[in-house]
């Protein structure tokens, strides 16, 4: 554990500079005094780290030290090179580069890792676009993604559901959630979310804009698609559901899979029981519960059951003899 943890150490500081006791101890989950322990450790083990004291202090490896050991296991090779996968990085113009890295790090193992680093490419494929999708790259990514790497402003007409307008944006990060691009940035001082496919139209600005230090984008993410799936849920409806249309209802989202998971049900001899889910407004909650099929009746509210109703006499009458 220690000889592991000497090693992360050494990493940290090599990769990250200048690292405080304390963040090690956070990021190693040890007390400061181990840390200090450590320090003293690769000191005598001949690593040359030493301590800055006042209010930027820290520990630090002399300038241009640099050691060729990099720790890493074959697990950790198979997850790199997972990681590298064909699909978004080719998207995003990088799959030479991706490529051309993963040669230098075949290269880089032990010989009896190479075989086992190789089997993932062969074994291991990533599609991230859902079924029946056309697989649609958006036209500006590329520069989008420039944007965001150089933290350079950008002018977009976007589309939005109420309005096209133009909006200068701070892109922040890039997402890929089911096959479709997002872009995160920073409009008038707020977070927003862009779709890619729904920008018509883009402008580079060369304006330097000051990435938030503090800025995290997974956490921002898991947190803003959270909240997006609260809000859009307005309602409450209470439906009658088959088994089947329960497996069905769950499919629509976290948020009614977990209403369904957690009623208390009452199924009668046909297996059908009676329960409330959350629904968004009325025209998307028709559209879903007509998806459904007749597996689920809506029982309330009634304008709801009111859409269902039209809806389904008017394809009874379309399909009529």
């Amino acid at each position: 554990m220690r000889a592991s943890r000497l090693l992360t150490i050494l990493m940290i500081l090599q990769t990250r500079g200048r690292t405080s006791a304390e963040a090690l101890a956070q990021e190693l989950e040890v007390s400061v005094r181990t840390v200090y322990r450590d320090i003293d450790q690769l000191s005598a083990a001949g690593v040359p780290v030493y301590a800055e004291t006042g209010r930027n202090g820290g520990f630090a490896l002399l300038d241009g030290w640099k050691t060729r050991l990099n720790g890493l296991t074959a697990p950790e090779a198979r997850a790199l090179f997972l990681a590298g996968l064909p699909g978004p990085a080719g998207e995003l113009g990088l799959g030479e580069e991706v490529a051309q890295a993963e040669l230098k790090l075949l290269a880089a193992l032990p010989a009896d890792w190479q075989v086992e680093a190789r089997r993932m490419s062969s074994r291991f494929h990533l599609d991230p676009r859902g079924w029946f999708q056309p697989g649609y790259k958006p036209e500006f990514l590329r520069l989008v993604a420039e944007a965001v790497w150089s933290e350079t402003r950008i002018r977009i007409r976007y589309e939005s559901w109420k309005e096209v307008a133009e909006r200068m944006i701070e892109p922040l990060g890039l997402v890929l959630k089911g096959g479709v691009w997002y872009v995160v940035a920073r409009r008038d001082g707020q977070l927003r979310t862009f779709r890619l496919s729904q920008i018509q139209a883009l402008t580079p600005t060369g304006e330097r804009f000051v990435r938030p230090r503090d800025f995290d984008l997974p956490a921002h993410w898991l947190e803003a698609t959270a909240q997006f799936e609260r809000d859009i849920y307005v309602g409450t409806a209470r439906v009658r559901a088959s088994e089947l249309g329960r497996r069905r209802l769950r499919a629509i989202s976290e948020t009614v899979k977990s209403a369904v998971e957690a009623a208390a049900l009452s199924p009668d001899a046909d297996g059908w029981a009676e329960l409330d889910v959350p629904i968004e407004e009325i025209g998307w909650a028709t559209r879903e519960m007509i998806r459904i099929g007749p597996e689920v009746e809506v029982l309330d509210p009634p304008e709801l059951r009111h859409r269902l109703k039209a809806a389904a006499q008017a394809l009874a009458a379309l399909y009529a003899d």
